[in-house]
């Protein structure tokens, strides 16, 4: 009994660290890169230079996107599921001679939450005329499991 009670606790604390294991993707350190960044001195090269490609680019205007999130481990009471700590977005808008326009960082509490419409469309024929209750009831002879079986 001793030995399962403690293989028990070292497999315990086998699993646990002193760390939180973190995941990070896309840039990193975009908080300290955006104050960088200068309106109408920065160019295009010393962007790439700095944050390297970005992460998604607009097709219709000269618009870079780069993204950073972190999720990290929370504690052993919920089993693994992870939190998001950071969830940054640098937007950064070039005019035409390639030279940073406007520039805008939303973190997670400048991001707007999706709000879901709850209106459902009225149709606008009803199921209840003559011509769909015939169809309806021949369809329903049709797939009859008695006309099947004897088929078969």
């Amino acid at each position: 009994m001793k030995n399962i009670i403690f293989i028990f606790i070292f497999f315990l604390t086998l699993n646990c660290s002193i760390n939180k294991v973190s995941n990070t993707h896309g840039s990193r350190f975009i908080e300290k890169k955006y104050e960088i960044i200068k309106i109408n001195k920065t160019n295009k090269n010393d962007v790439r230079q700095l944050l390297g490609p970005a992460s998604s680019e607009s097709k219709f205007g000269n618009t870079w996107f780069y993204i950073e999130s972190k999720k990290t481990n929370q504690s052993l009471i919920k089993l693994g599921k992870k939190k998001i700590e950071k969830n940054n977005i640098l937007i950064l808008e070039f005019n035409s001679m390639g030279l940073i326009k406007d520039k805008k960082l939303l973190d997670l509490n400048n991001m707007n939450d999706l709000k879901i419409a709850e209106i459902k469309t009225e149709k606008k024929f009803s199921q209840d005329n003559f011509v769909y209750n015939i169809l309806n009831t021949l369809r329903e002879k049709i797939n009859a499991p008695t006309r099947r079986n004897r088929e078969k």
